[in-house]
């Protein structure tokens, strides 16, 4: 892993105490343990089940209060990864209140719970989602674009608000705004394999639309670099710095695989199969900067997606 840190010493400190996270049994999460053990650092999960050993506290964010908040003291910081997935299922209006809740009302437990302690931790990573965005065409996107229509948006930016109390309660608060994260792993890769890897991939529509993508080697590294620079506060892109349309990202998994990818799938199809969610997860084009962690100093290791898709693919 390779990370560039700020040459001021004043924006950087390093992550030396315990770091609390919740969401740390997906792909990004168990990563993200993996560099932090690395490192040295403890790391204590919240899980939603019984406890498994001493670094796992048990917790139910809809509970009052969601845990003893006695428990998270000493925590240097908090990385909340928390969220129903949003590809793969149709949004029912049952599932979309799912989205909703795992997203908004889980971050608010958290930013409730870290906010009331005696010592706060320095910095809350919350995830969030260039879905902020919206549908924006051609349009460049940056920390500083304005927020999109659509459902998806409308999630983002009460996810992002749930977030206040901590920040009232002076914690730096990070708004990780993830594009489709690649990696060898259960995400957005992982479901595109098995079908490209027959042959029978190809485009999603017309192929227009933006993809804004990052490796996960670069997600973790600009996690950890989050972190340690005081510098990134509020919303930072986690997106590589080279998106690509749908078409393109489609003709470079095909070369990686050695596979072809004539069999599009049309946007009819894809809204009769997968209503609403078709057009917001897989139709939209967000075509997404990561100016925030450039202009703090992040050097992306996979800056191209041959070289993050090689990689995902080893």
């Amino acid at each position: 892993m390779i990370v560039q840190m700020s040459k001021e010493a004043d924006s950087v400190a390093a992550v030396s105490g315990k770091v609390l996270i919740s969401g740390a049994s997906g792909m990004l999460g168990v990563a993200l343990r993996r560099e932090l053990a690395g490192r040295g650092t403890p790391v204590v999960q919240l899980v939603r089940r019984a406890p498994a050993g001493e670094n796992e506290l048990a917790w139910n964010p809809r509970a009052q209060p969601a845990i003893d908040p006695s428990l998270l003291e000493g925590c240097l910081a908090a990385i909340h990864l928390s969220g129903a997935s949003v590809a793969g299922h149709r949004w029912t209006e049952a599932y979309k209140r799912e989205l909703f809740s795992s997203r908004v009302d889980s971050t608010r437990a958290v930013a409730g719970l870290l906010a009331g302690l005696h010592t706060p931790p320095q910095t809350l990573i919350v995830a969030s989602a260039i879905g902020i965005y919206g549908d924006r065409g051609d349009e460049m996107l940056d920390e500083s674009s304005a927020p999109g229509a659509g459902f998806l948006a409308d999630v983002c930016r009460a996810w992002e608000e749930a977030a206040r109390p901590a920040e009232e309660a002076g914690i730096r608060v990070v708004h990780a705004r993830f594009g489709v994260v690649l990696g060898n792993g259960p995400g957005a890769l992982a479901k595109m394999l098995p079908v490209f890897r027959l042959g029978l991939g190809g485009r999603l529509g017309s192929g227009r639309q933006w993809m804004s993508w990052v490796s996960l080697d670069d997600t973790t590294g600009a996690i950890l670099f989050a972190l340690e620079n005081r510098k990134l506060v509020g919303p930072v892109n986690f997106t590589a710095p080279n998106p690509v349309t749908n078409a393109g990202f489609t003709r470079a998994l095909a070369k990686q695989l050695r596979r072809p990818a004539i069999l599009p799938a049309p946007a009819f199809a894809l809204r009769i199969a997968l209503g609403e969610m078709a057009d917001e997860a897989l139709l939209a084009s967000a075509r997404v900067e990561p100016r925030a962690l450039l202009t703090a100093g992040f050097r992306f290791v996979h800056p191209t997606l041959p070289e993050a898709l090689a990689a995902a693919l080893r």
